[in-house]
């Protein structure tokens, strides 16, 4: 059975800039899907590619088994919430969520019952009258959110949706938009450059760089087992570590120094003793007692305070420094340490490190 929303192989350029190079992405009913990356990935470009506000120089886009690639904005049951809300200042909360629903032939009664459920929907019932000017920049949101609705669209989406609120604002917008997209189970893209935001709202998150696809997958798929260097930078916090590749008891690991051996999963094929690189996640990292042989000593240079926990950013020997996250009272700056992995912690992931011009 195909895909809800299947995007097949869509490249775009403007100019000689190649934005978008062949991304694919399958899309279920009712799945919230988050597009992930750093400005210039993609993202938004991708997004306008659904909407039809710019046609792709290549591929395909089918929503529900109907071809949508050529298809203008208005006949494509497609409702958007544009970064910056594209609220109309000089019309009042229901007269803005109302402008989505002229021109489809429905009557003044079923217009005004439209605007008033969707308003419910939001959290916003009653508000029909106040000018949206009047309104916080959460309920503005929700009012946009309310107007991309009114039409009913087969297909939600968001450009980042949060980026104009205030860190506290924001955390509460996020929550009630988790609880709103729960109830409506509509299709929905979103767009975000913000971990934690695409992490909260949607089921799966597909991470795009230098606009390719790099991985799709679940919050916690991204961050125990990412695809690549890219990926793992991006995605959380990385300790990244080269070496040569050497076999151990129970698999592979990375040979950081003479007998110290740090184990991980092999993500593409290499040749034992080839040059390696080892992903380790903060957390998979722990300061060691005496014995341990896999255990590399250093100094701690930087604490990060954060209530229980703490990040320490610890010079080892040979060069490496590492991030380790750990009890607050573990360890204080200047002092000589023994870092090794977390026996409980999951392995780290083994590629081949870049280049050097590319490093």
């Amino acid at each position: 059975m195909s895909p809800f929303l299947d995007i097949s192989g869509l490249r775009k350029s403007f100019g000689e800039t190649s934005v978008l190079r062949g991304v694919s992405l399958a899309v279920e009913a009712g799945e919230v899907v988050a597009l992930l990356g750093p400005s210039g990935s993609g993202k938004t470009t991708l997004l306008r590619l659904l909407a039809g506000f710019e046609e792709p120089d290549a591929g395909s886009i089918r929503l529900d088994g109907a071809e949508l690639t050529h298809q203008p904005p208005a006949r494509r049951g497609v409702g958007m919430v544009f970064q910056h809300y594209a609220l109309f200042p000089h019309l009042d909360v229901g007269q803005n969520v109302d402008f989505g629903l002229h021109g489809r032939g429905l009557a003044r009664q079923e217009r005004a019952r439209r605007v008033a459920d969707v308003l419910a929907l939001v959290d916003l019932a009653g508000y029909e009258r106040r000018p949206v000017t009047a309104l916080s920049g959460g309920q503005q949101q929700r009012v946009a959110v309310a107007r991309a609705l009114a039409p009913r669209p087969r297909l939600l989406l968001l450009d980042e949706p949060l980026s104009n609120l205030d860190p506290a604002l924001r955390e509460r917008t996020r929550r009630a938009m988790q609880e709103l997209l729960a109830r409506l189970r509509i299709t929905t893209v979103l767009v975000t450059h913000e971990q934690e935001e695409a992490f909260d709202l949607a089921q799966r998150v597909a991470v795009l760089w230098g606009g390719e696809l790099q991985q799709v997958g679940t919050p916690e798929e991204l961050h125990e087992r990412p695809a690549n260097r890219d990926v793992a930078a991006f995605v959380g916090r990385a300790n990244l570590l080269r070496g040569t590749l050497a076999r151990a008891a129970a698999g592979w690991a990375v040979r950081l120094a003479p007998g110290v051996l740090w184990p991980g999963e092999l993500v593409e094929p290499l040749a034992e003793g080839a040059d390696a690189e080892l992903m380790l996640r903060p957390e998979a990292l722990a300061f060691a007692g005496t014995g341990r042989s896999d255990a590399l000593a250093g100094h701690v240079v930087e604490r990060r305070y954060a209530g229980a926990w703490s990040r320490f950013r610890v010079a080892l020997e040979r060069g490496f420094e590492v991030e380790v996250q750990a009890p607050s009272g573990a360890a204080r700056v200047g002092e000589t340490v023994s870092v090794a992995p977390h026996r409980e912690a999951p392995p780290g992931r083994i590629w081949s490190p870049p280049s050097e011009a590319g490093a």
